[in-house]
C-alpha cells in the first residue's frame, strides 16, 4: 500500500484538488482576439497577460495595463500641441501610415493600399491637392434607375457599362492627392492591400490627417 493511500480520505481529496488547480492554472486563455476596424474589415491582435500564480495554484488577476495611446485598430493621434514640419510615411508591407512632426512620431493609422493589379506607387511625393468632399471620376459602381448596384468597384475607363445603368462615382472624403490619380482618403479597409492604388484610411484618421496636413507635405511610400 502506498503512503498516499494511507492518508485520510479528506486529506487525499484536498491534495487532489490542489494538484488539479495547479494544472489548470498553467493554462492561459487564448491571448489573441479579433475585432472590427472602424474603417471596415477585421484585425487580430494580442492581449496582454492578465494572470499570475499565487499560493496553492490559485490564479490572481494582474493589474490592468496602463492606458495606451493606440486605438484597437492600431491608430492614434497626439500631435495637436507638437511643433515641427509634418511628413507622412506609408509602409505598404505593414499596411500602416505614420505621421511625423519634425522627428517626432505623433500619429499612426492602418491603411489599405493598392492590390497587385493596381499597385500603389513607391517613392517620395507630396500633397498636391486637398478636397474634403472628393468623388472619383474613374472608380465607382454602375447602378440602375433605383440606384441599385448592378456592377460594383468598376473602372469606367475599362469596364463596359451595362445597358440601362449609369456611373455612380466613389466617394473619397478627406482626399489628399499625392501623384496622378493616387491619393489618401477615407475608405474601406479589408485588412489587406486591395485598392486601385489609393491609400485608404478609416474615417476618424482620414479626418485627422486631412485637418493637420497642409499642401506640400512630404509623403514617402515604401515597401
Amino acid at each position: 500500500m502506498s503512503a498516499s493511500s494511507r492518508l485520510p480520505l479528506a486529506v487525499r481529496l484536498v491534495f487532489s484538488s490542489v494538484l488539479i488547480t495547479l494544472g489548470v492554472s498553467c493554462v492561459n486563455s487564448n491571448p489573441y482576439y479579433s475585432a472590427a476596424s472602424p474603417g471596415g474589415g477585421y484585425y487580430v491582435t494580442m492581449s496582454p497577460p492578465r494572470w499570475e500564480f499565487a499560493p496553492f495554484g490559485l490564479v490572481k488577476r494582474s493589474k490592468a495595463p496602463p492606458p495606451s495611446p493606440y486605438k484597437g485598430d492600431g491608430s492614434f493621434w497626439k500631435g495637436d500641441d507638437v511643433e515641427g514640419k509634418p511628413r507622412i510615411h506609408i509602409k505598404i508591407e505593414e499596411q500602416m501610415a505614420f505621421y511625423y512632426k519634425g522627428d517626432q512620431l505623433v500619429g499612426a493609422s492602418p491603411v489599405c493600399t493598392g492590390s497587385d493589379e493596381f499597385p500603389t506607387p513607391r517613392g517620395s511625393f507630396s500633397v498636391i491637392q486637398k478636397d474634403q468632399d472628393h468623388v472619383s471620376s474613374i472608380y465607382g459602381n454602375y447602378v440602375d434607375a433605383d440606384m441599385a448596384i448592378v456592377k460594383q468597384n468598376i473602372d469606367n475607363r475599362k469596364d463596359a457599362r451595362p445597358p440601362g445603368t449609369k456611373f455612380d462615382a466613389a466617394r473619397m472624403h478627406y482626399f489628399m492627392r499625392v501623384t496622378g490619380a493616387v491619393g489618401m482618403h477615407e475608405g474601406y479597409l479589408p485588412g489587406y492591400a486591395d485598392s486601385h492604388g489609393c491609400i485608404r484610411l478609416p474615417t476618424h484618421m482620414a479626418k485627422i490627417f486631412f485637418e493637420n496636413t497642409p499642401g506640400g507635405t512630404p509623403v514617402k511610400i515604401t515597401d
